[in-house]
């Protein structure tokens, strides 16, 4: 199934309003997310949509990007996946910061 980048969204959009929009347009959505800040809870102004089987996304993207909801445009683009994210502190067993010297 391909993904979709949403982004632009009012902070008031939720995952049913971002839902509603393109099942709206006669899309099939799978799910649909609006992301949050994890202490806050509160939107971070993007989100993802999932297409339901047979969806042919360029089609979405065209139809959709530019579209205004709520009074914003919306920043619509296939979703890329996300890049790994570092745990570490760099070098293993906690090198690369210099020799301390007393």
């Amino acid at each position: 199934m391909a993904k979709l980048y949403v982004g632009n969204l009012s902070f008031d959009v939720t995952d049913s309003g971002l839902q509603e929009l393109f099942s709206s347009k006669g899309f099939q959505v799978a799910s649909a997310r609006v992301i949050r800040d994890n202490e806050s809870g509160r939107s971070r102004g993007f989100g993802f949509v999932e297409l339901g089987p047979g969806e042919d996304m360029a089609r979405v993207i065209a139809e959709v990007n530019g579209l205004t909801l709520e009074g914003r445009a919306l920043q619509v683009n296939e979703a890329r996946p996300q890049a790994p994210r570092g745990g570490g502190r760099g070098e293993p067993h906690g090198g690369g910061r210099g020799r301390r010297r007393f």
